[in-house]
């Protein structure tokens, strides 16, 4: 939000010689975030005039329209002759007056203008846009200044497009609705800096009459819970908006449109209010506000048709919806050019249903933005009452005796407050009269112990104890205030952040990372050392995103979490896959150039407990008990932590030191093998074996076996799952669950021994099903003790071994501990370890 000082000082007595740093200060004390605060003066140096365009030539034979044109600068050129300038921009006639930047001026970014020569002409200078002189983003076309500007020729343009101002530019967070206004700012800027402040929400204003200004029916009270209009006929369809108004509007980063239009926008601005402004004419019978039904659909201002939801509220005629109730009117009802009975609209919207509705069509409007975040319910006859003013006042016209307000707000629920929970909560000493003082500062209504029995109290929070209970009634401009800790954090606000110490808690002895938080640690360590690149995807998937991984029927991946409140209607579920994310990014990265891709990712996956109810309703103002958090605990979903790796392009790089090698299925195994091993899991408690799994390819997928126990998946992905997602061939993949691994065990210093190995390699032929690692295991089972390492270091298949047939190589190393093996014994050993491959596996040596 962009607000100038000039504005703000309507509503609060600011000092005149008010340092841009100590506003600055003085909004984040409050907790205001501040983006920038910048004075405009400083922004554009040299000679910044007003220009009247005396002259257009059009020019042709380019690619875009060229006007050169003749302006007069009065005497700022010295020469009194008018200035000779090339421009793009249409959007002005001779007789308008512009701004003109000669040469020697900056403009906002370090852009220096000269005179040079452009499209066979000389030009000296450039007529400026709002975008160019850093007023907002319309580029559109240059600033044509109202006629009502009483600045002539060669004067300084500053102070007519508002740059002799500054501006603050604000991020305002959620939970303050309120300082998205004028209002509000101001408002808050007088607690801090200790200002008068004038309020304009308490602008006297008519009340409602028996007879409406326009028929209307409001069906749903919840979703509208108050609807105020007025009416104004025979305005000038002419009329256009007060410089002072654009230039306020501009500085905001809002575009003028038309007077009743950019009344709206500004009162919203200036208020907190958003409005809407209808032509009277172009509305066909009464005004109905209901929720959408199925099948409807509106076209918003923005020439957008859209199908609108269940949930979405709507303006309705007898044609049908024409407003998207609190987010964009439609294009059926809007102010045009001919208007003359502008109906203005102020109600009140259920803020939870216009932030589902903007972020289901994609509209974040200024409204919009505001209704989210809370406006005050008491303001539609207020605005109503200024924009009727302001319009008259400008464009002429008659405001109608009838003034319609449909009223079904309810009162605000009091909150019970300790006196003494502010000083108890925060460490700070707040006398309950200091409690009272700071929430009667942000109008809230007051009252303790005493005045509920009747009693004579005394001077107020003092006589009633330091452990008396305040009753609280928040000001209608403050929804965020429903429990006793946000009236805790407004005391502390108020008084000083910097008032609260900086205590560091003692850490307690002997606690630092849990086993859990180590070996996810170690694994992450152990995959980037081996060349992958950790990711971190949003867990928000779409509902099709089974589908597209083939996930059969019954698949308890298939039932998924699915968000309240999502960030976006297209991804309302929570992941049950850490892959559905994981390859969006890599197809990501595949669209911007990045063919070879090793990308891994250490995050949670949501699984939901079916029949586990609803949550126990729990407050801020105590800690829960350990039942309610067990309570709370059974309804969480269940979010096991696990590890997912993807491989695409080439794992090895091709280069004058030889050829490359693809990425394989092989590769997302071994990666398997590596977590496992990172997770100090012996290698004797490890099996992989052949499997069928979704999303992976059924002959090229293997899972992962911990004390025979399935703990993950690996392999090449189905090629129906690769063509839907716009994979490359063979993308191979890893999924494993960190939180099924059992504890490692207690690791036992290895047994070094001085005395020298017998390496023996033995070949087995096999069937070609039978995998390699349970061949190694019943060789280490057979070998005994003697067996110090196994390595398979070769596999070979040929017509010689037989169909079906595959030959494994494996290198065999043999010592003791205490003594120089005989030839003997290592081969008796060696024997003995054949022998069970061929018990357990049917093998065979090879050459046998």
């Amino acid at each position: 939000m962009r607000v100038s000082v000039s504005w703000l000082r309507e509503y609060v007595d600011l000092p005149a010689d008010l340092p841009a740093g100590d506003l600055e200060q003085a909004l984040v004390d409050l907790g205001i975030e501040v983006e920038s605060v910048v004075d405009l003066r400083q922004t554009v140096t040299g000679q910044l005039v007003v220009g009247e365009v005396r002259e257009i030539e059009e020019l042709t034979g380019f690619k875009k329209p060229i006007r050169f044109c003749r302006v007069d600068v009065g005497d700022a050129n010295g020469t009194g002759e008018p200035q000779e300038i090339v421009c793009g921009a249409r959007n002005f006639a001779p007789g308008d007056r512009v701004v003109v930047i000669l040469p020697g001026g900056v403009l906002p970014g370090g852009f220096a203008i000269g005179a040079r020569k452009t499209y066979g002409r000389n030009s000296n200078g450039m007529i400026c846009s709002a975008k160019e002189l850093g007023l907002g983003d319309d580029h559109s076309g240059i600033i044509v200044l109202p006629e009502d500007t009483p600045a002539k020729p060669g004067d300084d343009a500053r102070p007519v497009v508002g740059l002799d101002d500054v501006v603050v530019e604000l991020e305002i967070t959620p939970d303050r609705g309120y300082a998205m206004s004028l209002r509000g700012l101001a408002r808050e800027l007088s607690h801090t800096l200790g200002v008068p402040f004038r309020d304009p929400g308490l602008a006297p204003a008519p009340g409602g009459t028996e007879a409406p200004a326009y028929p209307v029916e409001v069906r749903d009270t919840v979703g509208c819970d108050r609807f105020a209009a007025r009416l104004v006929r025979g305005v000038d369809p002419t009329a256009a908006t007060p410089g002072w108004m654009q230039r306020r509007l501009t500085v905001a980063g809002i575009r003028s449109i038309s007077l009743p239009v950019d009344i709206t926008n500004y009162v919203m601005l200036e208020l907190g209010q958003p409005m809407h402004a209808f032509d009277a004419d172009r509305i066909a019978g009464p005004l109905v506000v209901r929720r959408a039904e199925a099948g409807e659909k509106l076209t918003t201002l923005d020439g957008v048709t859209r199908a609108l939801a269940p949930e979405d509220m709507v303006i309705c005629d007898d044609t049908g919806p024409i407003s998207l109730a609190a987010v964009m009117g439609g294009e059926t009802s809007e102010v045009v050019a001919g208007t003359t009975n502008v109906l203005f609209e102020a109600a009140h919207w259920d803020p939870v249903m216009v932030g589902r509705t903007a972020r289901r069509h994609r509209l974040f409007s200024e409204a919009a933005k505001r209704w989210e975040r809370g406006v005050d319910p008491a303001l539609p006859l207020v605005a109503i009452a200024r924009a009727v003013r302001l319009l008259t006042e400008h464009a002429g016209g008659t405001a109608g005796d009838e003034i319609l307000d449909i009223d079904h707000v309810r009162p605000r629920t009091p909150v019970v407050l300790p006196a003494d929970l502010p000083a108890r909560r925060i460490g700070v000493t707040y006398p309950p009269a200091r409690v009272v003082a700071l929430l009667e500062q942000v109008g809230c209504t007051v009252a303790h112990g005493a005045d509920r029995l009747g009693e004579d109290p005394g001077e107020v929070g003092v006589a009633a104890g330091d452990g008396a209970a305040l009753t609280v009634t928040p000001p209608t401009w403050r929804p965020d205030l429903t429990d006793p800790a946000d009236l805790v954090e407004e005391v502390v606000r108020l008084d000083g952040y910097d008032r609260v110490p900086s205590v560091l808690p003692t850490a307690p002895p002997g606690r630092g990372l849990t086993w859990q938080q180590r070996r996810r640690r170690a694994v992450a360590r152990s995959l980037a050392e081996r060349g992958y690149v950790e990711v971190l995807a949003h867990p928000f998937v779409a509902p099709e995103l089974a589908d597209q991984l083939g996930l059969p029927e019954g698949d308890p991946r298939r039932q998924a979490v699915r968000l309240a409140n999502p960030l976006s209607e297209e991804e309302p579920l929570l992941r049950t896959t850490l892959l559905g994310p994981l390859l969006g990014i890599v197809k990501r990265n595949l669209g911007r150039g990045q063919r070879d891709l090793a990308l891994y990712e250490i995050g949670a996956v949501f699984h939901p407990r079916p029949g586990a109810g609803r949550p126990p309703a729990m407050g801020v103002d105590r800690r829960p008990s350990d039942e309610e958090f067990a309570a709370a605990d059974a309804v969480v979903p269940d979010q096991p932590r696990h590890v997912a790796v993807v491989l695409t392009g080439d794992i090895e790089p091709a280069g004058w030191w030889g050829a490359g090698r693809a990425a394989g299925w092989a590769d997302a195994v071994e990666a398997g093998r590596d977590v496992l091993a990172a997770a100090d899991i012996p290698g004797d408690r490890v099996e992989v074996r052949a499997a069928e799994y979704a999303p992976w390819h059924p002959g090229r997928c293997a899972e992962l076996l911990v004390d025979g126990t399935v703990v993950g998946h690996a392999g090449e992905l189905h090629p129906a799952v690769v063509a839907a997602l716009e994979l490359p061939r063979r993308t191979s993949a890893l999924e494993l669950d960190l939180d099924a691994l059992p504890a490692a065990p207690v690791a036992s210093g290895p047994v070094v021994s001085g005395f020298p190995p017998a390496l023996i390699d033995v070949a087995l032929v096999v069937d070609e099903s039978v995998p390699a690692a349970q061949v190694q295991r019943a060789l280490v089972e057979g070998a005994g003790e003697l067996l110090e390492g196994v390595r398979l270091f070769d596999v070979y298949a040929s017509e010689q071994l037989g169909a079906g047939r595959k030959s494994l190589a494996y290198k065999l190393t043999f010592r003791a501990p205490d003594r120089t093996l005989t030839v003997e014994e290592a081969v008796a050993a060696r024997d003995a370890a054949v022998a069970r491959a061929a018990e357990r596996c049917g093998a065979t040596l090879r050459g046998a």
